[in-house]
């Protein structure tokens, strides 16, 4: 029997009470819905991507997985943000028999991949080889993708901060205003919790309550009408 299992994780550098897994269960149980398929597991942690050891959830799920089994992430970034040791535990869980859904990220899901696996096998050894490498560089484009997205996002923030004229504090009567730019870097916050409060709260020069205030806001208006 197949078992079908969810994971899903956000980061504990910043504090708890503003994380949220909303996104992630929408989208696993709309996959579940629209599949037919029901959960035996469904692991939430919070912890850092860089590493699987230090994930006690990921360790604990792992270990109740067997050949045939199917563990459904939102999107890849959730499984790993680390290429090489990414690469290595995607192949192990592979060659174990474990398929892995990236709901957002289907061309590294290991059934697209499998079958570029199979067509390769029927090749030459020219061809079967040249395919072969395709799938691994596949791979680990996908994971560096997520990698050096988190690291260029961090620097764009830290160099706001740098090239911001404001000074800290504000004059009294003043007010925030959410901007466009403020809104995009709580977005990207919302979905990677690596990001710091104190950079974003820096950049933009608002307090934490008024950063809390309009994460709020941001998360109320990404939530599906029918959540």
């Amino acid at each position: 029997m197949n078992n079908y299992f969810a994971y899903m994780r956000i980061s504990t550098k910043e504090e708890r009470q503003m994380q949220r897994y909303a996104r992630q269960e929408n989208s696993i149980e709309k996959y579940a819905k629209d599949n037919g398929i029901e959960y035996i597991y469904i692991a939430k942690e919070d912890e850092s991507g860089k590493s699987f050891e230090n994930r006690k959830e990921w360790n604990k799920l792992e270990r109740l997985l067997q050949s045939g089994d199917t563990v459904i992430f939102k999107d890849i970034s959730r499984f790993t943000r680390e290429t090489e040791n990414g690469y290595k535990k995607y192949n192990e869980l592979l060659q174990k028999g474990i398929d892995l859904i990236f709901i957002d990220n289907p061309t590294v899901s290991t059934p697209y991949i499998k079958n570029l696996l199979n067509v390769a096998e029927q090749q030459n050894i020219v061809a079967r080889t040249a395919l072969d490498s395709t799938v691994k560089l596949l791979l680990i484009v996908e994971l560096d993708r997520v990698e050096q997205e988190r690291k260029i996002f961090i620097q764009r923030v830290k160099d706001g901060i740098q090239a911001s004229p404001k000074k800290s504090g504000r004059k009294a009567g003043t007010s925030d205003k959410l901007t466009e730019d403020l809104r995009s870097d709580i977005k990207e916050y919302i979905n990677d919790r690596s990001i710091k409060q104190s950079d974003l709260m820096k950049k933009h020069n608002i307090s934490r309550n008024t950063l809390k205030k309009y994460v709020a806001i941001v998360q109320s208006e990404e939530k599906p009408l029918n959540s």
